[in-house]
């Protein structure tokens, strides 16, 4: 993977104000959703195109966009960039060329005041009160009053002044109308309350803010096929950065087993260390879950994919099949160990437990006792409004555990009923 070095060019930053400005547009600016932010081995910021896959050590964004727009200098050329997107970048450079020369055209105003006969005048006057050891800034604040005072202030509509009482009402009302659009998209689509504590949500709203007005959502199109393709890249080289921390430390493979809907037997691989759990693949294993060979090759894929020497243990099903290929797999390679989940150990447990004859009775007599509840209204209406009420079925992580968490409600119930 390509990294190349050099040193910044003189075109880039203009002044501290733009370095300043230039700081703050990095973290929502749109090109960002074009590279991967990594680091090398001595904490350096790296750039990874989204497109060629080249690696540059970064200096900012707009370098990164000139390799985008395809621009010659002082970056490669992404030759894999599709039209729409040089285009893009190469808007967004002469933007920022347009405000660079903006802000340096006000700083030269401001600096670069008028003079008359007064103010020559003044000065020599002022001049003569130098000499008395009067500070520097007499002066500049004397002219400051005989030349033009648009120079020197701000305008109310920058960040930082203070602004006008109908500025205000103005700011309130279009921050409501904001928070009320995104409340009905919300509502319209069914979206969960939760969504809004995503680590995303803000990111989404500064990036669209970015933009700024006459912004169009990407279409459903975008969305179902371009977009999702490039998210997937951007995941798979967060998933691909994290392979230095498995060699530093060690890290566990975890294939979680378990059967959707559609009665398919689907086995989830995960892999764990200190630093982060990532989720590898998920595979549709109907047909390989009856061979304790086939696998034993599933598990020797997705273990040669993460690194024989980067996993020291290996979580599975406690099901004979999943020990056997667990088994085969530590004869294999010698530093792996193998280990069943806890959880699926209890839930044999408690289904065990559930096949007692004891247990078998209890469970239908408190079966009995639900139905009657449930199918009077009135007691149901009574009981929930007594201290401590919790309902009778509530379902478990696991189908055997909710039987016994039943067994706890009716047992709650009945000690608060008493007299």
């Amino acid at each position: 993977m390509e990294t190349e070095t050099g040193s910044t060019p003189s075109h880039e930053v203009d002044s501290n104000v733009v370095e300043s400005s230039s700081r703050v547009r990095e973290k929502v600016d749109p090109a960002w959703k074009h590279f991967s932010l990594g680091a090398d081995e001595k904490g350096r910021n790296t750039f990874t195109c989204l497109y060629c896959r080249q690696t540059y050590k970064g200096r900012g964004i707009n370098r990164m966009k000139r390799h985008l727009a395809r621009i010659k200098g002082d970056i490669g050329l992404c030759k894999k960039v599709s039209h729409d997107v040089r285009y893009q970048m190469v808007e967004y450079l002469k933007e920022f060329e347009l405000k660079k020369k903006a802000e340096k055209q006000r700083q030269e105003e401001m600096f670069s005041v008028p003079s008359t006969n007064s103010d020559i005048q003044e000065d020599e006057d002022v001049q003569e009160v130098f000499s008395s050891g009067l500070p520097k800034k007499s002066v500049l604040g004397k002219r400051k009053g005989r030349g033009p005072v648009d120079n020197y202030f701000a305008p109310r509509t920058t960040l930082g002044a203070q602004p006008g009482l109908k500025s205000v009402f103005q700011s309130k009302e279009n921050v409501r109308q904001a928070d009320m659009a995104i409340a009905r998209w919300m509502y319209d689509n069914c979206i969960s309350f939760n969504a809004v504590n995503s680590v995303y949500y803000q990111r989404m709203i500064d990036a669209t803010a970015a933009v700024g007005p006459g912004y169009k959502g990407p279409s459903y199109h975008a969305v179902r096929v371009p977009l999702l393709r490039d998210q997937k890249k951007e995941v798979q080289l967060l998933v691909d950065s994290q392979r230095r921390h498995w060699a530093e430390v060690g890290c566990t493979l975890m294939a979680d087993g378990w059967t959707d809907t559609r009665r398919r037997s689907l086995i989830n691989f995960l892999v764990y260390c200190p630093r982060i759990m990532v989720f590898v693949k998920s595979v549709d294993a109907s047909d390989i879950v009856k061979s304790t060979q086939n696998l034993f090759k599933l598990f020797d894929e997705v273990v040669t994919w993460v690194g024989p020497k980067n996993i020291v243990h290996m979580v599975t099903d406690n099901a004979s099949n999943y020990v056997s290929a667990g088994k085969l797999l530590c004869e294999k390679y010698k530093t792996i160990s193998w280990s069943p989940c806890a959880a699926h150990c209890l839930n044999l447990v408690l289904q065990d437990m559930g096949n007692m004859p004891y247990v078998d009775n209890l469970q239908k007599r408190a079966s009995k006792v639900t139905v009657f509840i449930y199918n009077h209204m009135a007691l149901v209406a009574w009981l929930r409004n007594r201290p401590g009420w919790t309902d009778i079925v509530r379902p478990g992580a696991t189908r055997f555990a909710t039987t016994f968490l039943s067994f706890g409600s009716i047992h709650c119930i009945s000690m608060t009923c008493k007299p």
